[in-house]
């Protein structure tokens, strides 16, 4: 494929990621949607008359040229939508970008990616607790995603680099430029180890419209999304609710209720759209990378011994549990068991308490 028609697609007047996905599925490839006549794009689901009525396409195939050159001189990697190297987990999100500008060496399929987000105004305890969750998750090789703002974010970039963890960091603009220009430094470490990606050509500003965009990459890269401290309003709460859109894993860690910059992660746990963390060692667990560690050294699958103290109800859950392929909903063992909701919740917590059931996020349960 030209590189040129490909940056060319990102060009062309009211068409965005999902149309410009339409229009690759309808035309094959991009030489071809530069080829056609207008009247041709009518037939493209998606395509109205508005968006054929403006149509730049010569406008478009020449600032393509342009940034084509740009790109090619200053080392920067563009990676399109149908290339392998383009992020898995990202393109299986439905608003995902049709092309990626990448500087570094990180490989964005890396087997586990997780995303840190939280306040431009960290504390002490949020820094620390950053720190600590990524010393924890050095053993497991994970990829670190974040946005390089002021913060949290920028904390994690430089604790990976720290523990030799590859990190990425999404901006908001193009790559000609730095924002916030303070966390150059760090910026060229992690080309070293890691790197900077983007969905935006060169000239583009730091706008604010851009950095809830930037968001949905940052939670699309990724299989879970952390947030270590936010207030109520802000960046890391959008992108919170991003990854609960794209069905990914979120948790939080909780903080005092006075915390100004706890409150948003209170908010989060409290209304279930993220899981708790009360140390930073939880994370692995919940996502099952312990267990996956587990059965590499025992390959055979484990037995599990009826426990001899249940009650009757306690017995009923546990071979419901036993026998399921996947993690039962708490509502799914209330219909199986035809059992109040706020009994069923007491059960459960017991079991927990004692060790026999886990609790994992969205209130799914499983044996030990």
């Amino acid at each position: 494929m030209s590189l040129k028609h490909q940056l060319a697609l990102t060009f062309i007047k009211g068409i965005g990621p999902t149309l410009s996905r339409s229009l690759l599925a309808y035309f094959g490839h991009p030489e071809k949607i530069f080829e056609v006549p207008a009247a041709r794009f009518a037939k493209v689901p998606g395509i109205g008359s508005r968006i054929i009525e403006q149509l730049n396409l010569p406008q478009a195939l020449e600032r393509a040229e342009a940034e084509e050159a740009y790109v090619k001189k200053h080392g920067i990697d563009v990676i399109f939508y149908t290339d392998e190297r383009y992020p898995k987990r990202l393109k299986n999100c439905n608003d995902a970008p049709i092309l990626l500008y990448s500087k570094g060496n990180a490989d964005l399929n890396n087997r586990r990616a997780v995303s840190i987000v939280g306040t431009r105004n960290a504390t002490d305890y949020g820094r620390a607790l950053c720190k600590q969750l990524i010393d924890d998750l050095q053993q497991y090789g994970v990829l670190i995603v974040s946005g390089l703002a002021a913060g949290i974010d920028v904390a994690a970039h430089k604790e990976s680099l720290r523990a030799e963890l590859p990190t990425v960091g999404v901006l908001g603009h193009g790559l000609d430029r730095l924002y916030p220009s303070q966390n150059r430094q760090t910026a060229d470490k992690m080309l070293l180890n890691g790197g900077l990606l983007t969905e935006y050509p060169s000239g583009t500003k730091p706008d604010r419209e851009n950095f809830p965009a930037r968001n949905r990459i940052v939670a699309g890269m990724a299989d879970v999304t952390v947030v270590i401290e936010a207030g109520i309003k802000g960046g890391a709460l959008i992108t919170a609710e991003i990854a609960n859109s794209y069905d990914r894993d979120v948790f939080a860690f909780p903080g005092r209720i006075t915390d100004e910059y706890s409150e948003g992660c209170n908010f989060l746990i409290r209304h279930n759209k993220a899981g708790l963390l009360t140390c930073a060692a939880d994370l692995a667990h919940l996502m099952g990378w312990d267990t996956e560690k587990d059965n590499a050294a025992k390959p055979k699958a484990k037995q599990f011994a009826l426990p001899i103290d249940l009650t009757a109800d306690e017995r009923n859950i546990w071979d419901i549990l036993q026998h399921a392929k996947a993690p039962v909903s708490i509502d799914d063992l209330a219909i199986k068991l035809s059992m109040p909701l706020s009994k069923l919740a007491m059960d459960l917590l017991n079991m927990e308490m004692q060790g026999y059931i886990s609790a994992k996020p969205g209130k799914m349960y499983v044996i030990g």
